[in-house]
């Protein structure tokens, strides 16, 4: 299982500069990629597209892009463009975003996510690949084609965690991303459910990168408090709840990976025996915390 690190606001607010020394300081110790999520500051791939063309040879991905307000030729533009940016590094993650926002922010609409991301993908994919569309579906409408030189189609995941969703990601894209997922639940849904409809697709045996806080600390009860009031939010949601109470947990705080160096070890293992390929560590706490983790994570790469 590979290690990548989450980068920028998830692991609190900083100006760009600094979440560019973050993207640094992972590629100096070598893990495999360097992950942006889109929240409610920075641009996730303006992000990337910044830090890539400072810092060579890390992986670059969103985990995740909403697209709900993105039409998929802006996504598409976007993409490409980091891709052109990075020397083609970027892996797209993308997601039907939480509904409650997506209504509440944006007024769009978020009844029957499958559907509508169904038809995105199957805009969206040519798009990626230079192709011109003209393609009408019920919710997505999508005429023209984007030219981004010396662009590749970057890799495509989908967040997943429901089984008709995992299904799509099999089926259409290249693997899925999770966030706040325990292992038990990847072993036992996300891994086989995704991994069982690439089979069926006649699809290579797909990505799975699942992303929890993480945090080496000799407090560990003190840390976990914090985790709950840092990520509670995740804890009310519908689509975070599901996976929660499939793991059998109160909240975010029972499947962050805290403890020492031994006990976060053991945990990441089970991550690996899960079945995931590449693990989005997202180092949590102070900043003295932040680098006893990324030390001990660098340390434990093959």
């Amino acid at each position: 299982m590979k290690i990548g690190i989450a980068i920028g606001d998830i692991r609190g607010t900083a100006p760009l500069a600094e979440v560019v020394g973050q993207v640094s300081t992972a590629a100096d110790a070598g893990f495999t990629t360097a992950w942006a999520a889109q929240a409610f500051g920075m641009d996730a791939l303006t992000t990337l597209a910044v830090a890539g063309g400072s810092v060579p040879g890390i992986g670059l991905g969103t985990a995740v892009v909403p697209t709900p307000q993105r039409h998929p030729l802006v996504l598409a533009s976007h993409a490409l463009t980091v891709q052109a940016a990075t020397d083609n590094r970027l892996t797209l993650g993308i997601g039907a975003g939480i509904a409650t926002m997506v209504d509440g922010m944006f007024g769009l609409p978020h009844d029957r996510p499958v559907h509508r991301m169904r038809e995105y993908l199957s805009a969206l994919d040519p798009l990626l690949h230079g192709e011109t569309v003209s393609y009408q579906g019920e919710t997505t409408r999508a005429v023209g084609a984007v030219t981004v030189p010396g662009a590749q189609p970057p890799t495509v995941l989908l967040a997943a965690m429901g089984p008709a969703m995992l299904r799509l990601a099999g089926e259409l894209t290249d693997g899925t991303v999770t966030w706040m997922t325990g292992p038990n639940t990847l072993c036992d849904h996300i891994v086989p459910t995704v991994s069982a409809a690439a089979r069926t697709a006649g699809r290579s045996a797909p990505r799975v990168v699942a992303g929890l806080p993480v945090c080496v600390t000799n407090d560990e009860s003190a840390v976990r408090a914090r985790i709950a009031a840092a990520f509670g939010l995740a804890g009310q949601v519908p689509e975070y709840r599901a996976v929660l109470d499939r793991e059998g947990v109160a909240g975010p705080q029972d499947v962050a990976i805290v403890g020492d160096e031994g006990t976060v070890l053991r945990e990441v293992q089970r991550l690996a025996d899960a079945g995931v390929t590449e693990f989005m560590a997202a180092p949590f706490g102070t900043s003295q915390e932040q680098q006893r983790t990324i030390d001990l994570l660098a340390g434990s790469q093959p």
